[in-house]
This record gives C-alpha cells, structure tokens and sequence, in this order.
C-alpha cells in the first residue's frame, strides 16, 4: 500500500532504502499522533515540519500528507546526516533530536550512536529498524506468512483537483463530485477540519475519489 511509493520518494531524496523502515518503527504506517505533539507516518513536531516546508494551520496539516511528509522527513534525515556523520547518528538524531544528539556525543566525548549511553528507547532504536527490516523482508522465516491477496490494495483509483479557494463544508464538495466525506478524508487526511480557510489564493491539489 505505501511502501513502493515512500521507496521511489526515498530514492528521489537520495536516502537509503532501508529508511522506509522508519516510518513503520514511528507510526506503523497510521497517520498516529503522539503525545509530545509528533503527527504523522513519519512522526514530525510542529516546529520541524515548518522548517522543511510542510503547512501546519488550523485546516491543513501535511505532516498528515503522504508525499509531502515524506520528502520533509528525507529532507531532515538527510540534514542529521551531514550533521552528524553517519545514518546511525542520522537516526538515533531523529528518534531523540538534533540538540540532544550533539549533547550526548559532546557530553560523552564520542562520535558513534553505538559508543554512546542513551535512554532505553534510543539506545534500541537502530537495532529495532534492523529487525523490522529482517523480518518484513523474510517473513515466511519468522512465521509470518502472507499471499498477494493479503496486501493491503494501493490508494490509486482517484482523480485529482486543484482548489485556490475557501471551500465552506468538505462533506457539501464531496457530494457534488460523487463520493462522500468519510472517503475524501481517506484520500486527503491533511485536510483536518470539516472546511477549508485559504485567504491568500493557494493552489491545494485534493484527490477525489473515483
């Protein structure tokens, strides 16, 4: 359902492959939300969604959008990357922040995630992406076993829409196209209220659902 697509954004960022494995240790592939504030597949606060161009208002959110979300998270693994020397660093940055990963390092007098005495939570972290990858990627051996048919099915039978205006109600626009409120939120959950407010004129490309 999602992996193919984060995949080929992954690769258009220039990111490791294995970092599709991040966004199912961060939210298990769910739009989640945490308690500190993180929203999304990839788990981003207000502040760093921001700096890597993702619109967070009242009726939008694209931490919650698939493809904006994750070039944004590419973007910042990238950026922890060239910080901090290393993907393993780059990741255990990620799961703890940017600030706590240079105190830790500058504190302890060490350069690697693996020298490193951290919380219980980051100190696993890079062994659990490890471990979703081996068994994602060889589920038979851990008795996991799944046909096609189990898949879940790809999120493709849609049109999409260009809007510059306010929309007053979501559930009033989906019916005059044919679907309905419940499935034009599944297709855009960034958009988080019941209306749209867009006083300056931007262009938002909403899917419709075929």
């Amino acid at each position: 359902k999602f992996l193919p697509e984060i995949e080929r954004l992954l690769q258009e960022q220039g990111l490791p492959d294995d970092f599709k494995y991040l966004a199912i240790a961060e939210s298990g592939l769910l739009n989640a939300s945490s308690a500190a504030g993180a929203k999304g597949y990839w788990q981003i606060l207000e502040n760093t969604g921001k700096e890597y161009g993702l619109e967070i208002t009242e009726s939008v959110d694209e931490r919650y959008h698939f493809e904006k979300s994750t070039r944004a998270a590419a973007k910042y693994l990238n950026s922890l990357h060239q910080r901090f020397g290393s993907w393993a660093n780059a990741t255990a940055a990620y799961n703890m922040g940017g600030g706590n990963m240079s105190k830790h390092l500058r504190e302890q007098e060490s350069e690697s995630y693996f020298e490193l005495n951290l919380n219980e939570e980051t100190s696993r972290y890079y062994f659990r992406l490890v471990a979703i990858k081996q068994i994602m990627e060889n589920p038979r051996e851990f008795g996991f076993y799944l046909d096609r048919e189990d898949y879940y099915p790809a999120l493709d039978n849609y049109r999409t829409e260009e809007i510059s205006e306010s929309v007053e109600s979501w559930g009033a626009f989906a019916k005059e196209r044919g679907t309905n409120y419940r499935m034009l939120k599944v297709y855009n959950p960034w958009l988080i209220d019941n209306k749209l407010t867009n006083r300056s004129g931007k262009t938002y490309e909403v899917r419709i659902p075929k």
